[in-house]
């Protein structure tokens, strides 16, 4: 993707969105410059530790020497970029390299189940830097739920007592993104780590996670984070100060993903399955309220999905979660697809068996019942089987490179799950006479998926 010279207002490169032109017809200037600014920021993100120089980022943006030099400098002073060294060049004197500034900015990112509490800190380079799991009660109501979203939050990022420095998981690179040649093997992504009843109670601090660092003043004396990039909604912007205990200077945002359904783009819940009372509740609103900061409410498969993607899972894939319900994320050419209504991947529901056994969203048959009727008989093999046969509809449907499992459930006995799903799509593949869609676990965590619905707008992810 090409940025735009603002000195002409030609493009030169594609301009994803068809958002930089006003009303009139012009260039709109604001969202020019953070299109051309986000372009700058993944290349330096992407660049990691080694750093880049400002002539490779003119020409890998398609911006002018001068654009670039004007974005690096304002990057500098606000923080986020810095000098990491020289670098020698063909002629002429050493090329100074910059680099991204992890710890300028970070987000939140809420894994909100439906009996436990999962959230990270997460750096602007996807580092997880702080961590706490509690158990939680979905159904324990609007007001037990958020005030306990709110206060562990605040306790994470250090205004619950946190000591600066992190604790023991400051130093934990970011796990998400599925590594080729290693199925089966990897942490398997939303599976829950010694939550599920067994997890010290609320506002407990388990294990030191919730040590993370204090945030304060951006490094280099700019005392305000980088605003949200055009992919969170002028609405996702706190309007002032919360009435709870608040976030941290440096915290940008934060990012809830929950079973569904529920509208993304309001951030309000609908008839969450299994929690009808949740229909209608505005949560985005109620935490933006508690804690003072821009807040993104996702799907949970859509939040695992944005993360594998940002991670660098490319293509066409489907996440598919079983945990306590059964939900798919899904990418279509490389973007995360919600539908209309946020309506896309309600996987679970879609009904296999006619006059089948009663699901809790009011159907009869649904894969969901099935599956999990099946994994509380003990017979892990059904359920791969079924989960199976939903996976070979979706795959003929959509026609997708690559179909990814994940969640609590899977995370029991992956490989029975991977044999299960892989031989229902190679018989569906033979049949048919074509190469059969692999399937592999997804390594990772959801709740770094929720950060990525805050830090991904900022390098110009559009469907965050």
């Amino acid at each position: 993707m090409g940025g735009v010279n603002t000195v002409s207002g030609e493009r030169s490169g594609a301009v994803g969105g068809g958002g930089l032109r006003g009303v009139d017809g012009g260039v709109n200037l604001p969202a020019l410059r953070s299109h051309n600014t986000a372009l700058v920021l993944d290349l330096l993100r992407r660049a990691g530790a080694e750093g880049i120089s400002r002539l490779e980022l003119a020409e890998r943006t398609g911006l002018t020497p001068q654009a670039v030099s004007k974005i690096t400098g304002r990057l500098r002073d606000e923080g986020l970029a810095a000098e990491a060294g020289r670098r020698a060049s063909t002629g002429g004197k050493p090329r100074t390299v910059l680099r991204l500034v992890p710890e300028a900015g970070h987000a939140v990112g809420v894994h909100l189940d439906r009996d436990a509490l999962r959230l990270v800190l997460v750096n602007l380079a996807g580092m997880v830097v702080g961590e706490r799991s509690v158990p939680l009660d979905l159904g324990a109501g609007a007001e037990a739920v958020v005030t306990a979203v709110a206060g562990e939050a605040a306790a994470l990022v250090g205004a619950g007592g946190g000591r600066p420095g992190g604790g023991e998981t400051g130093d934990r690179a970011p796990a998400l993104g599925a590594q080729p040649g290693v199925a089966g093997h990897a942490p398997v992504l939303g599976a829950q780590s010694g939550v599920a009843g067994h997890a010290p109670g609320l506002g407990a601090q388990p294990g030191g996670a919730s040590h993370a660092p204090a945030l304060g003043a951006q490094p280099g004396g700019a005392s305000h984070a980088p605003a949200l990039g055009p992919g969170v909604s002028d609405g996702a912007v706190a309007s002032g100060p919360g009435t709870g205990p608040g976030l941290s200077v440096g915290v940008l945002g934060l990012g809830v993903a929950l079973p569904g359904p529920l509208d993304h783009a309001r951030g309000v819940l609908h008839r969450v399955t299994g929690f009808p009372e949740w229909d209608g509740f505005p949560l985005r609103d109620a935490l933006r309220g508690r804690l003072g900061v821009p807040v993104v409410v996702d799907k949970d498969t859509n939040a695992a999905a944005l993360g594998l993607a940002v991670a660098g899972e490319r293509g066409s894939f489907a996440y598919l979660h079983l945990g306590t319900g059964l939900g798919a994320g899904l990418v279509i050419d490389g973007t995360v697809r919600r539908g209309a209504r946020t309506g896309a991947g309600e996987f679970g529901h879609q009904v296999v068996h006619l006059d089948g056994p009663p699901c809790d969203c009011g159907d009869r048959g649904c894969v969901e019942a099935l599956c999990l009727a099946a994994v509380a008989r003990g017979d892990l093999a059904e359920a791969a089987r079924v989960l199976g046969i939903a996976a070979g509809n979706l795959v003929a449907l959509l026609d997708i490179d690559l179909v990814l499992l994940g969640g609590r459930t899977v995370a029991t006995d992956p490989d029975a799950f991977l044999r299960g799903v892989g031989a229902v799509l190679d018989e569906r593949a033979r049949r048919a006479g074509g190469p059969a869609v692999p399937v592999r676990t997804a390594p990772g965590d959801i709740a770094e998926g929720a950060a990525q619905l805050v830090l991904a707008p900022l390098f110009g992810r559009a469907d965050a």
